[in-house]
């Protein structure tokens, strides 16, 4: 690590190759196309609902732990050091880093299960198509249409969001994969929420110092900042986690730039037209990542306590879910007006899916 790397400026989404907007409009005088449409994302009343959606704990349970919004930031500054590193679009990527967690559920993945269980009768449920669905459809900030009208690369890379907790199915979009940028979102994401929730479960005691022992990239990240000479616990799992992101985000840096090279892919085409990412990890990391992914998996998000907060949120939406469908009258009118067009069905997810963890829990009388 630290040896000199190629850029890829020939393969970044740019004014010359990006299909634009879907509504035309005219250009801003000091802002690109793309730093408007992240400008969008953090402005617009999703955004600011991630505040109150779980990452792993319910919001409000302790201020310190990551929230749905606060991971989403963090996946961005990721985002924009790989970006910077590799010489593509930085505004682009830190508008997909922001917006990639836009649909999701309150409660989480558990949300999300539940919201698509209830809508397997009627097109299912992802976050990943919510995430779009909000984009094109369910804000309306401008008179002309609704949606924020982002640009095709920023939308098409949500719709292929992927970690190895997501996995998005067919999507209107026609190409293999999408764009360098939409990638490294992809991968800010897996290395954001790894390193972040293991500091949150250290710090909920959820898990313990001592059960990483056999991990050996969290062994690494202890080694690289001596983290057995800090004396406060608070610093010590701090710094930890941070030099995992560090440790991980170079070597993204790296892997893929050989994986660029060994592509042979020399065109912003090519890029679109091929179904495995570029931006990846080394052979050497990702063998070392996926042992902490298991860990995680098995020891915090299948924690007693976080399945039972977890059992609480399927009993709650799937109620929530029935009432709305008994009374769409309960909903708010902005979104009874969709009923017709999408049917009550989707209409009625879309306001669950939209609502945050508390809010939840005060319409069924739970706060």
């Amino acid at each position: 690590m630290g040896q000199p790397h190629l850029t890829f400026e020939h393969l970044a989404v740019g004014p010359g190759n990006s299909r634009g907007r879907q509504f035309a409009e005219p250009p801003h005088p000091y802002r690109d196309d793309f730093e408007r449409d992240r400008d969008r994302i953090i402005h617009c009343g999703a955004f600011r609902r991630l505040e109150g959606k779980t990452q792993v704990f319910t919001p409000g349970l302790d201020d310190h732990y990551r929230t749905r919004l606060t991971h989403s930031i963090e996946v961005a500054q990721i985002g924009r050091t790989l970006a910077k590193a590799l010489g593509l679009n930085e505004a682009l990527t830190e508008a997909i880093c922001l917006a990639h967690d836009l649909g999701h559920a309150p409660f989480g993945h558990a949300g999300e299960t539940v919201l698509a269980g209830l809508m397997e009768d009627h097109g299912g449920f992802e976050h990943n198509r919510q995430s779009l669905r909000i984009v094109d459809v369910l804000e309306h900030p401008y008179p002309a249409f609704f949606g924020l009208n982002l640009m095709y690369e920023t939308r098409l890379a949500l719709a292929r969001h992927r970690s190895p907790y997501d996995h998005p199915k067919a999507d209107e979009f026609g190409e293999a994969n999408c764009s360098l940028e939409g990638q490294i979102a992809n991968l800010a994401d897996r290395i954001a929420y790894n390193a972040h929730d293991l500091e949150d479960g250290l710090r909920a005691r959820l898990i313990q110092g001592q059960e990483l022992a056999a991990v050996e990239l969290f062994r690494m990240a202890e080694q690289r900042v001596n983290a057995p000479q800090l004396p406060d616990p608070i610093i010590r799992r701090t710094r930890t986690a941070k030099a995992l992101i560090d440790m991980l985000v170079g070597d993204a840096v790296e892997g893929t730039t050989r994986a660029v090279v060994a592509s042979g892919i020399d065109d912003f085409d090519g890029v679109l037209g091929r179904a495995e990412p570029l931006i990846a990890l080394s052979v050497t990391a990702e063998a070392l990542l996926r042992p902490l992914e298991a860990f995680l998996l098995e020891r915090f998000y299948h924690h007693e306590q976080v399945v039972a907060a977890a059992q609480r949120a399927r009993e709650g939406l799937a109620e929530l879910f029935l009432r709305f469908c008994e009374d769409p009258g309960l909903m708010p009118g902005y979104y009874q007006r969709f009923i017709e067009e999408y049917g009550l069905q989707r209409v009625v997810c879309d306001y669950i899916a939209g609502m945050t963890d508390r809010f939840c829990l005060r319409l069924l009388g739970q706060v």
